[in-house]
C-alpha cells in the first residue's frame, strides 16, 4: 500500500514536471519570431482619415512591422513632455534587416483642431489637454500621417529611463564621430566639456547629455540624429552580446524602469530581442535622415514665428517607398 502510494506520488510529479515542461516549451515556441508575430496593432494607419481604427489587430503574412522610437524631454516627477526625438523603424525579421529613418523634432506638421505647429509640441499640447496617453498617441499619428507609413508599435522613454537603460547593461561604447561640446547639459558639472571625436566608454549619464546635444554641432538637429544612431547602435551591440543575451528577460523585466508608454507587451519584447540576438547594426542597419528646408512660419500652438523644418514631400515619399 506505501509502496503504490509513492508510486502514485512519483506518477503525479513525473506528470507535472512533463506539463511544466510542455508548457514552457509551448512558450518557448510561441515565443520564436516567425510564431509570435502573426498577428501586429495598427496604431495608426499612416493615411490622414484613419481608414484603420487605432489599435485594431491585423493579421500578417510575413513577420514585418514599424515601429516608432519615441525620447519625451519629460523630466522627473513630471507628467507632460515634448517629443524630443523620433525614429521610425521597419523591421524585417525573416531578413534580418532593419531600416531607421529619423523624424526632426521641429517638423512642421498640421494638428487637427489646432493648426500648423511643430512635431514637438504635438505631443505636448495633447498630454496637457486630454492625458498622458492621448498625447503620445497623438505623436504617432503624426509621424505616421506625416510619412505615409502605417505604425504598429510605439516605445517612449525619457532621459532618466534612456539613462537606466544603459546603466542596466553596464555602460556603452560610443562612436563619437565629430567634435561635441555640451552647451545645454542636462547635469551643471558637464557644462561646456568637450568630447573629441573617436570611440568612448559611456555610463547612462554621458549617453544621456551626448545624444540630448545639437547647439555645439555644425549640422544642428541632423547632427544629433548622428548621435542618437551611434547611442542605439552601442545599446544593440552591449545587450544583445553573447554575455549579455541571457539576461535579456531579466532586462525586459526590468523596462517599465526605462519606458514611459508602450503598447508592446512583454512577450513582443522578448521576441523581438531573439529575433535580434545576432544583430549587427554595421551590416543589419540602415539609417535614414529626411530631408527639408528650415523656414521661419507662423505656429499657431504657440501664436509665434518661429523656425520650422519643412519637409519634402516628395523626398520622403521616395525614401518610404524604398525602405518601408
Amino acid at each position: 500500500m506505501k509502496k503504490r502510494k509513492w508510486k502514485t506520488i512519483g506518477f503525479s510529479l513525473l506528470g507535472i514536471v512533463v506539463l511544466a515542461v510542455a508548457v514552457l516549451g509551448y512558450e518557448y515556441y510561441q515565443l520564436q519570431p516567425k510564431n509570435h508575430f502573426k498577428s501586429v496593432p495598427v496604431v495608426s494607419s499612416g493615411k490622414a482619415s484613419g481608414t484603420t481604427p487605432a489599435n485594431e489587430t491585423v493579421e500578417v503574412k510575413e513577420p514585418v512591422f514599424n515601429l516608432l522610437l519615441i525620447g519625451s524631454d519629460e523630466r522627473k516627477g513630471e507628467k507632460i513632455g515634448h517629443s524630443d526625438s523620433m525614429m521610425l523603424v521597419h523591421v524585417d525579421i525573416n531578413k534580418h534587416k532593419y531600416n531607421a529613418m529619423s523624424i526632426p523634432r521641429d517638423t512642421r506638421v498640421f494638428l487637427d483642431g489646432y493648426g500648423y505647429t511643430k512635431l514637438t509640441s504635438v505631443q505636448y499640447i495633447m498630454q496637457a489637454t486630454k492625458g498622458s496617453q492621448q498625447g503620445v498617441e497623438a505623436a504617432v499619428h503624426a509621424v505616421s500621417e506625416l510619412t505615409g507609413v502605417p505604425i504598429n508599435y510605439y516605445v517612449e522613454t525619457n532621459y532618466g529611463g534612456f539613462q537606466a537603460m544603459v546603466d542596466a547593461i553596464g555602460g556603452i561604447d560610443m562612436e563619437v564621430p565629430y567634435q561635441v561640446t555640451l552647451t545645454h547639459p542636462w547635469f551643471r558639472e558637464n557644462k561646456n566639456k568637450v568630447i573629441s571625436p573617436g570611440t568612448h566608454f559611456f555610463d547612462g549619464k554621458m549617453v544621456s547629455e551626448v545624444v540630448h546635444e545639437r547647439y555645439s554641432l555644425a549640422d544642428g538637429e541632423y547632427g544629433r540624429q548622428k548621435l542618437q544612431e551611434e547611442a542605439l547602435k552601442g545599446i544593440a551591440k552591449k545587450a544583445l552580446s553573447p554575455t549579455n543575451i541571457t539576461k535579456l528577460p531579466s532586462l525586459v523585466k526590468s523596462i517599465p524602469d526605462f519606458v514611459t508608454a508602450t503598447n508592446m507587451t512583454t512577450s513582443d519584447m522578448l521576441s523581438l530581442g531573439l529575433a535580434a540576438k545576432d544583430f549587427n547594426p554595421d551590416t543589419q542597419l540602415s539609417y535614414l535622415q529626411v530631408p527639408g528646408e528650415w523656414k521661419r512660419l507662423y505656429d499657431d500652438i504657440l501664436k509665434a514665428n518661429n523656425d520650422q523644418l519643412v519637409i519634402d514631400q516628395k523626398k520622403i515619399k521616395d525614401l518610404v517607398s524604398v525602405n518601408f
